[in-house]
């Protein structure tokens, strides 16, 4: 298997809704954005791997077809992939497949989402045909008719891991967490809520979504788009010595999907306290690396909610499970501490285009790296019932 490099990367500002634009058109915007950044010609460009979550969102049972002449794929391979919350980091796993295993030199990475043109005309509010529309995702005989969806769903795992470790994942340890979330925000040109000011205290006294999770800890719907640029090794030292643009290294990429159902065996039936789809995915993209986690300087984790932030963190090892608090209290994370967390803003301020997030929190990584010159950073996503799909993805800047 070859190395694989990131050439370019294109985002485009992520809104609550895009209303006079098609998502043909964010996609088309964001993969010129890409293009732009490589310094290439789309021409250049072999192969694609597209992330569309939920075809009901886009009114059309394949969304991808439209989309293979307008962003300059005539012709050539346009792979289409849907996993839940995770379909933006699935997207990268597929592309990375094509340029690692010899077939392709040049691949596109596209992930692009319109959610907010579903539309519930009783409630006269698209956020009820949202939620039915993900609620799509559940088990039809047991779950999608008790009213399912995807806060409930990671209720289950937070409350879980509350019951296992008490007082860990303690509010005022989550509220500060999202208050910085909300000041990094600040300094992402593409955050949907950029200009947001969120406090702890705003946080613990805001509404219950579903128990445990508060409001203001939740991801936010979002209309937008990103787009990458994946190359062989020969290709991007071709495109270095031409431009001078430095490309970023995918060392380590590791995942895992945990099963449907919840039990105690770990080896047949999901534990609902544990994401032991984001240990395995870590553990297998670090050892993939040859590195551990204390050598990753800056990670970018899907942050759906933030409880289930912290769990994932303590997964990857950045704390022991059950001193999720410690990330807060210790000050690991917190400004001036040894780890920097989705400077993005993460998807509860950066905002959850379900197709292509992941992809955003790459770019987000990518832009750290280079800026503060780090060495190692880390990419996650997760999604589907119960936070049962991990990737994770090792990335680092060669002198």
């Amino acid at each position: 298997m070859r190395d694989v490099a990131i050439i370019g990367a294109g985002m485009i500002p992520c809104r609550s809704r895009w209303i006079d634009k098609t998502y043909w058109e964010l996609a088309q915007w964001a993969v010129a954005e890409a293009i732009k950044d490589a310094g290439i010609h789309i021409n250049a460009i072999e192969a694609g791997a597209i992330g569309i979550y939920n075809d009901i969102f886009e009114f059309q049972a394949i969304p991808e077809s439209p989309l293979q002449s307008i962003i300059g794929l005539a012709n050539k391979p346009l792979l289409r992939v849907s996993s839940g919350g995770a379909t933006g980091a699935y997207t990268m796993l597929a592309a990375h497949t094509m340029v690692a295993s010899g077939k392709h030199d040049m691949v596109l990475v596209l992930g692009v989402e319109k959610a907010l043109d579903c539309y519930d005309y009783e409630a006269e509010s698209p956020t009820p045909a949202v939620v039915q529309t993900i609620a799509y995702s559940w088990d039809p005989w047991f779950e999608r008719p008790l009213g399912a969806h995807a806060s409930s769903s990671y209720a289950q795992v937070i409350q879980a891991y509350m019951d296992e470790h008490p007082g860990d994942l303690a509010l005022s340890a989550r509220a500060r967490l999202v208050e910085l979330l909300s000041t990094q925000a600040h300094l992402n040109p593409y955050a949907q809520r950029r200009d947001e000011t969120v406090t702890a205290e705003q946080v613990c006294n805001s509404r219950y979504v579903v128990f445990p999770i508060r409001v203001l800890e939740t991801c936010v719907y979002t209309e937008g788009a990103c787009a990458l640029i994946f190359a062989s090794p020969e290709k991007a030292e071709e495109l270095r010595k031409e431009t001078g643009r430095e490309p970023i290294w995918i060392t380590g990429v590791g995942a895992a999907n945990e099963p449907y159902f919840v039990g105690r065996d770990v080896s047949r039936y999901k534990v609902l306290h544990r994401i032991h789809s984001d240990r395995l995915a870590t553990q297998r993209a670090l050892r993939e690396a040859g590195l551990t986690i204390e050598d990753i300087q800056v990670i970018e984790a899907h942050d759906a909610f933030a409880p289930q932030l912290m769990i994932t963190l303590s997964e990857m090892g950045v704390v022991p499970l059950g001193r999720a608090n410690d990330l807060v209290e210790e000050g690991i994370v917190m400004p001036g501490g040894r780890l920097l967390v989705n400077p993005s803003g993460g998807l509860i301020f950066g905002g959850h285009f379900v197709g292509g997030s992941n992809m955003m929190s790459t770019w987000s990584v990518m832009r750290e790296m280079k800026a503060r010159d780090l060495d190692h950073g880390l990419v996650h996503g997760t999604g589907a019932s119960l936070s049962m799909y991990g990737v994770v993805f090792v990335l680092e800047r060669r002198g």
